[in-house]
């Protein structure tokens, strides 16, 4: 789960990294009055998106900039009220763009120096891994292809955790010295105490800087967290802004469904995140793309397999769905069920292709053929996947019907 940069520096706050003060508003008639609450009277106007790039990115109505300077209350004022219910476009939103309803309001600080610094999740280590760079400011992949010698990896003990030494080693690293060497080490600890006290999955600082009065702040900030431990963490789920996510996630998500969106005209409805990345690499082979990864897991009752197509079928994009289901826990005639029950729920007018294999699957197969639904039976993966690609080539480029 991501959340906004805004939620992000509140956490800072609590957990003591030193970050500019700041408030978001959801009206631009607000930024005056927060602006003119800043000692500061340099203020930094930041549309309130889960991408990045908006410094670099463009409004639909012709604003540039998702980052503005601003020097008056009124200015500060006019620049959100360009921002606020306006769409803005980066190179992560894809060109679609992403609709702004929040703006922070923060104080500017002079930047004497621009560092990155970043905690992630790493896979091959299976430990969290400090990341850390003189060049901040810019895209940390930039970087790594053009000056790879200037990121530092410090891997952390997932049992003994950051190490005071660990926090000083990094800090002189990224050159601090005297007192700046004391701050830039105590954020570099607390930022950790964040990531690991959090169950973070990222915490990135992008650009961490040095103010030319010698103060250390995390002037950007990017959290993710590992959401199956948000049922630990209260406070952290109730940052969820569910408008800034794929509706499609969204319904799966309360339904306990996994599913991502991708872009694809073949739909995937699989149990096993394995078998569904199978399933979608298989459909690659064979000349298709895949429009979703679902997995229904091992589990799914009826009525999950009924939501889980009509996600399917109100995508207009999709063609042709597949279903491929090795039956283990997940029984073959609640899938068959299952999916008699959502066709006609979902009256769909796509190309159904259906492999099933595993438990009881002569009973799911005989409740598929009574049925007398129109759909095809494959006989393997092989079989299916050519089955789905060849009908959605062939199938007319038409609404699907969402009643």
């Amino acid at each position: 789960m991501n959340i906004h940069e805004y939620q992000a520096k509140q956490l800072f706050e609590f957990f003591g990294v030193m970050t500019p003060k700041g408030a978001v508003i959801t009206t631009h008639e607000e930024a005056k009055n927060i602006a003119s609450s800043f000692i500061n009277k340099t203020f930094v106007v930041k549309a309130q998106i889960h991408a990045g790039g908006r410094g670099m990115g463009t409004f639909t109505n012709g604003l540039r900039s998702g980052v503005h300077i601003v020097t008056t209350a009124e200015e500060a004022c006019e620049v959100a009220h360009k921002m606020l219910g306006n769409t803005l476009v980066t190179h992560q939103t894809g060109p679609e763009g992403k609709l702004v309803s929040k703006v922070l309001i923060a104080e500017s600080v002079e930047i004497s120096k621009e560092y990155y610094l970043a905690i992630v999740l790493d896979r091959k280590s299976a430990a969290p891994m400090i990341i850390a760079s003189t060049e901040g400011g810019v895209d940390i992949e930039t970087v790594a292809a053009e000056s790879p010698e200037k990121i530092w990896r410090e891997a952390v003990h997932p049992l003994l955790g950051l190490q005071p030494y660990q926090s000083r080693n990094i800090a002189r690293r990224l050159g601090f010295r005297g007192k700046q060497f004391l701050s830039a080490s105590k954020l570099i600890s607390n930022l950790y105490h964040l990531f690991e006290q959090s169950e973070c999955m990222m915490v990135e600082v992008n650009p961490l800087v040095l103010t030319t009065s010698g103060e250390v702040f995390a002037l950007d900030a990017k959290l993710s967290f590992d959401e199956n431990a948000l049922f630990r963490h209260e406070n952290i789920a109730a940052l969820r802004d569910t408008a800034e996510e794929d509706p499609r996630e969204v319904v799966a998500s309360t339904f306990h469904l996994n599913y991502i969106g991708l872009e694809g005209d073949i739909a995937c409805l699989v149990n096993g995140a394995g078998l569904a990345m199978a399933t979608m690499d298989i459909i690659k082979h064979h000349g298709g793309e895949p429009a979703n990864f679902l997995d229904v897991g091992g589990g799914a009752t009826e009525d999950q397999v009924t939501e889980a197509f009509k996600i399917l079928s109100q995508d207009p994009k999709v063609r042709a769905i597949l279903v491929n289901i090795f039956g283990g826990i997940m029984h073959c005639d609640i899938i068959a069920q299952g999916i008699i029950n959502a066709f006609k729920t979902t009256k769909l007018s796509v190309p159904l292709v259906v492999r099933l294999e595993g438990t009881n699957v002569e009973q799911g197969k005989k409740l598929l053929r009574e049925s007398q639904l129109p759909l095809q039976a494959a006989t393997d993966l092989t079989d299916a996947a050519q089955r789905v690609v060849a009908a959605a080539a062939s199938f007319s480029n038409h609404p699907i019907s969402t009643h």
